[in-house]
């Protein structure tokens, strides 16, 4: 966890150079589900204000209180954590084999205790006719051209196109609990197991990190090799650390770049 965690920390920080924010929060608990919360406007700050990570202080204090009534019968649950990625630039990620979505629900599925991703309409989407599900393109001054509606989840054909990158992931109900199951021995003999020791009845609030850390991590690797390719997305020097404005000026020195570019000049 803590070098998921640790790594995710720094693509988020150069991320953030580009504009790039990402934030998760715990939308359900057991069968508690809370749809109040909108990813555009959400913050750190009311994520962060409960022990439950939930955003929206009621159905908080409804997460805390189902936790703490399965941690009394000495039992465990799941649930989901939704996360949105804003500011992502177009173009991020591959039409074939490395698909935007494919390397997140890698990435989220080798998450301890995940059971399930989705992105965008997920698995609500196959209720809705292709009319009713297609984003439909528009043109905005100043923001160039954007989705109506969001249900791609701002990937579309592998590759981002602009908008709110929104995903859950499912966590199951923690193994290890303390009520008494069947299991079998080595030597093949059935008997009863009870754990001992701490255990979260729900790992669901401390996987919100990880969660924002792995997607981080995928995001800037996608992002580093859509520059390394095609150097296509904004640049302003002021806001990177030394070191990134230092590759930046090695790309622009690099030799059979420079000879490339003058073939193209000299041919055009």
């Amino acid at each position: 966890t803590i070098g998921r965690v640790a790594a995710g920390a720094v693509a988020k920080r150069l991320l953030s150079c580009f504009g790039v924010e990402i934030l998760a929060w715990v939308s359900t608990v057991k069968d508690i589900e809370c749809t109040t919360v909108d990813p555009e406007t959400v913050t750190m700050e009311q994520i962060e204000s409960n022990i439950a990570r939930c955003p929206d202080p009621e159905y908080a204090d409804k997460f805390i209180e189902e936790i703490e009534a399965i941690k009394k019968k000495g039992d465990s649950c799941g649930g989901v954590v939704t996360m949105v990625a804003r500011g992502v630039p177009r173009g991020i990620g591959s039409p074939v084999f490395e698909k935007l979505e494919a390397e997140l629900a890698k990435a989220m599925l080798s998450l301890p205790a995940t059971k399930g991703f989705e992105i965008g309409s997920g698995f609500e989407g196959i209720k809705l006719t292709g009319i009713e599900h297609n984003d439909e393109f528009y043109f905005e001054n100043g923001r160039g051209v954007r989705t109506r509606t969001n249900r791609s989840g701002g990937v579309q054909g592998g590759i981002s196109n602009g908008e709110n990158i929104i995903l859950k992931v499912a966590f199951k109900p923690t193994s290890t609990i303390i009520q008494k199951q069947n299991t079998v021995t080595r030597d093949g003999e059935e008997k009863e197991l009870r754990a001992r020791g701490r255990h979260d009845p729900c790992v669901v609030p401390r996987a919100v990190p990880m969660v924002e850390s792995m997607a981080a991590l995928v995001l800037a690797d996608q992002l580093l090799q859509h520059v390394a390719q095609c150097r296509t997305l904004p640049f302003d020097e002021d806001t990177f650390p030394e070191s990134v404005r230092g590759a930046y000026r090695d790309f622009d020195a690099d030799p059979a770049l420079l000879r490339k570019k003058e073939v193209a000049e000299s041919s055009g």
